[in-house]
């Protein structure tokens, strides 16, 4: 049994996920570095996290978290009363966590404060499964919610797939389509999350348009989508303000 406590290796995996996503794309060999050394701290943290508040079944999920609340502050993220994340900033998305199979309270404070949260919800976890705990809403609007969505890891050989997540809080329906062509996904209203769609990998050009109209509101150039990957096409940001609206691409 590990003597350190699980929060300390939350917070080292935090920092080296950081480091691993700066030099993703200019230094390879440190992103490498950097991003093994935050899967060991996740799996430390893992561990030391199942012996001081679980009786673990052998069944273990995943979660990862995804700051998308466009006028919210940077947080910190608790499980179970444990700090996972720190000083965690809009548009940034974790590694996955392992966990063991259970149900536990996620409590989301503004970073450094720890007596009012700005999201606070239990979740359930199924062994073998994935899942994204989205921070979504306004802090304007006073609807600030965690999302939890189940994540397909599976993709068949040679294949790829890829779905539709709308998260701006202030955006209305919207088609998902081929630039200049055929709708993908149709009336994809706020927090809805399309079914994941089988293709062919290819390089494709899409756009966002307002739901039934040929409106452009969001631009998608050359999308990659690799074989035997699945992928996630989030539109996060405010359709009126700022942040802008803007669509980030997670695998899957």
């Amino acid at each position: 049994m590990t003597s350190r406590k699980p929060e300390e290796y939350f917070e080292k995996a935090s920092m080296y996920g950081m480091l691993a996503d700066y030099y993703k794309y200019t230094n390879p060999d440190l992103h490498m570095e950097y991003y093994q050394k935050h899967f060991k701290n996740l799996q430390k943290a893992a561990e030391a996290y199942k012996h001081k508040r679980v009786q673990p079944n052998g069944a273990q999920g995943r979660i990862r978290v995804l700051h998308a609340a466009p006028d919210a502050p940077n947080v910190d993220v608790y499980v179970n009363g444990t700090k996972i994340l720190k000083d965690f900033p809009y548009k940034r998305m974790t590694e996955y966590l392992p966990l063991p199979q259970g149900s536990y309270h996620i409590d989301i404070y503004p970073t450094g404060e720890s007596i009012n949260t700005v999201i606070s919800r239990r979740i359930n976890v199924e062994g073998g499964k994935s899942y994204t705990l989205a921070a979504i809403g306004s802090v304007a609007k006073k609807n600030l919610t965690l999302q939890p969505i189940e994540d397909s890891t599976h993709t068949p050989s040679g294949e790829s797939k890829v779905r539709f997540v709308h998260f701006s809080p202030d955006a209305p329906a919207v088609d998902v389509a081929v630039k200049g062509g055929d709708v993908v996904f149709s009336n994809i209203s706020y927090r809805k999350v399309t079914d994941y769609l089988g293709v062919t990998p290819l390089t494709v050009d899409l756009e966002v348009r307002l739901a039934g109209s040929d409106s452009v509101v969001l631009s998608l150039p050359a999308v990659s989508l690799l074989p035997n990957m699945g992928y996630t096409i989030y539109a996060i940001g405010l359709a009126e303000g700022t942040p802008a609206l803007e669509a980030i691409i997670l695998s899957p």
